[in-house]
This record gives C-alpha cells, structure tokens and sequence, in this order.
C-alpha cells in the first residue's frame, strides 16, 4: 500500500497564480483608466467608478423653514429625526435616503434615490497635454479658466530612446565577442581575465558614479549622450559577459569543430552560427539591459545634471511629481507612457526569454 501526502492539484495552483497576477493587474489598470480620465473625475470619484455602480441621485429638494428648531428632532417626508442623523442620512422604507445638505442654518433637505450609473468620460487630451510643450487651457469646477505649459513628453521620450537603444545594442555586441572569446578561444589569462570581469559583477554601480563623473568634467562629456551611453555600457557589460558566456560554452561542439574542418574562421563561425544560435540569451540579456537603462534615474540624474535638453523620460516625469503633485490625470497619463515601450519590447522578446534565463544551466 503506498503512503505519502497528496500534492496540491493542478487547478488549486492555477488559481493562486492567477489571483497573483490579478493583485499585480490591478494597479496598472488603475493607472490605465486614471491616464484617460478628466481632471475633475480624477479629483473627485475612483478610477472603479466607470464600472457601474449604484449612486444616490436627488430627485426632491426642500429648504427647512427659518422657524423650525434645529436643536430638536424634525421631520421631513414623513421621517423624524435630529439634525445630526439627517447629516448621516436615513433610508426610509420605499429605498429612498433623506439628508440633510450643507450647515445647520442654511442647509438643504435633499430626498434622493439610487440608480445604477457610470462616470465614463475618458478622453485623449491628458495625453496630448504631457506629450506637448504647448499652451493648454483647463476650467475648474467654479467655472474659472486657467492656462498652463505642457510638460513635452515627447521630447523626454525620444531623448530616452536616443539613451537605451545604444546603451543596449554596445554592451551586447562587445559582450558576444567577449564571450565567444572566452568560450571557445584559448589564450594565455584567459580564466584570470574572465574571473576579474565576473568579480565586477559585486562592485556597486553607486561607488563608481562620482569618480566617474570627475573624469566626465575632464572630459566635458557630462550633459551628453555619450557620457550615458559609456555608463550603461561599463556597468552593463560584465553581466552581459558572464551570461553569454553560460550560453555560449554549451553550444555543441561537433558543430563548431566541423566548421573549423571545413576552413571557417573565428569570425565566420561566430557570426554563422554562434550569434544565431545564441539568440535566446542575447535577448533575454537585452530585456533586462533595456528595462534598467529605460527606468534609469540615478545615472542619468548624475551625468546629465540639469541640462533640459537631454533630460530623459525619468528625470521628467520626477520633476513632473514635483510640480504638479496633485494632477493626477497628467502623472498617470505620463507614467502610462514610460511603459507602454517597456512592455512592447518584453512581449515582443518573451519567447526568448526563459529560455535566456536558464542559459548554462543545463549541459549534456
């Protein structure tokens, strides 16, 4: 007779998983809706309530005479009550709600009923507001018209492409060589050299950051493109390395060593065979470059400082929290935007991705 304690079942599993997932989902389809939504809808009601819901409406409104004691119970279609109960609101027996609106003196009794609605009023003008350097115009609730400067997105946005996209292809391409060099290449240190690059691998990028700066003032690079590009590559390419080099070492070898046969060179086999073979962990390492270089802050916030013409998605979207704390259909709308690309490039690699993760783990 077999014995042992039941695994959980396979349903049971996926329903943990997906409550996981739901609980992560949540805030961003928040943010989503906020990102669309009016500024007086934002301030005033949750991004939930364009889901229908039920709300009290007033279909009945009476001014309390001057001569009634606000002090002592009153009554109001036919319910009786002090001031502070009416101010609560009470529910009568047909579903209606009676309450009072306002202070004691001047207030109003106000008879309402719920109905189901929705505050569906989404709209493309927060969007075009933060991605626009132009003036735009808002009304507020009293009716009063203000004019503000667009915070120009757009030109953080293409800034921070110009920053990723070379922060990611130049750690990439010197990290291949590097690791095919060290995979399949004998020269004399190679372990030594290879050990000292992983070594960086636990040197905090913190430390480094001031006496690189220093060189960068020598230089007169910092406030530029270059200056980033160089940053994300050195700290980036030791990880790079190490990760390719997993990947790369257990490729097969009676397929290199048959191209050697046959008169290939180092440089035919590595880019014939070696880079499209390694496609998974090249992608899966360009995933995770992309997303620490796009979300970057602490680096470019160093080696840019306050030059606002190279100033990055980040480092607009920080002084966009600092300006304007309390728009939040524009914060959600800018924040919508520094995702949407991160997210492309994600689904865009994901088939890759797994299987870039688990690089070397397995040989044989």
């Amino acid at each position: 007779m077999k014995t042992g304690r039941k695994k959980p079942s396979g349903s049971l599993v996926n329903i943990t998983l997906g409550l996981i997932c739901l609980i992560w989902l949540i805030p961003t389809i928040g943010l989503l809706i906020s990102s669309f939504r009016t500024r007086d809808d934002v301030l005033s009601t949750g991004w939930w309530m364009i889901f229908p819901h039920r709300e009290w409406f007033t279909i009945q409104t009476t001014i309390p005479s001057k001569d009634i004691d606000r002090n002592q119970p009153m009554t109001f279609s036919g319910v009786t009550a002090t001031f502070e109960e009416f101010r609560q609101g009470i529910k009568t027996p047909d579903g209606h709600r009676v309450i009072w609106i306002g202070n004691k003196r001047a207030g109003t009794v106000q008879i309402q009923e719920q109905k189901w609605t929705t505050t569906f009023h989404l709209t493309l003008q927060n969007y075009k507001d933060v991605l626009t350097g132009k003036v735009y115009q808002w009304v507020d609730i009293e009716g009063n018209k203000h004019n503000e400067q667009g915070d120009d997105l757009a030109g953080a946005l293409f800034n921070s492409l110009a920053v990723t996209l070379p922060s990611v292809v130049f750690p990439v391409t010197i990290a291949t060589f590097a690791a095919y060099g060290f995979a399949w290449m004998r020269f004399p240190g190679r372990k030594q050299v290879f050990t000292g690059i992983v070594a960086l691998l636990v040197v905090p990028l913190q430390i480094a950051l001031i006496p690189v700066l220093r060189d960068y003032v020598k230089l007169e690079l910092n406030g530029t493109f270059l200056a980033l590009w160089l940053a994300h590559t050195g700290f980036g390419v030791p990880l790079a390395i190490y990760l390719l080099y997993n990947y790369i070492s257990t490729l097969p070898k009676d397929i290199l060593e048959s191209a050697f046969v046959d008169g290939a060179s180092h440089f035919t086999i590595f880019t014939k065979l070696v880079v499209p073979l390694s496609i998974p962990a090249i992608a899966a390492y360009a995933i995770f470059q992309f997303l620490w270089v796009w979300n970057d802050y602490l680096v470019a916030l160093i080696f840019i400082g306050n030059t606002p013409k190279v100033q990055i998605l980040t480092m607009r979207l920080a002084e966009i929290v600092g300006s304007r704390g309390s728009d939040w259909h524009l914060l959600t709308a800018g924040a919508f935007i520094s995702m949407i690309l991160p997210l492309t490039v994600f689904f865009a690699l994901q088939r890759y991705f797994v299987r870039g993760l688990l690089a070397g783990s397995v040989k044989g």
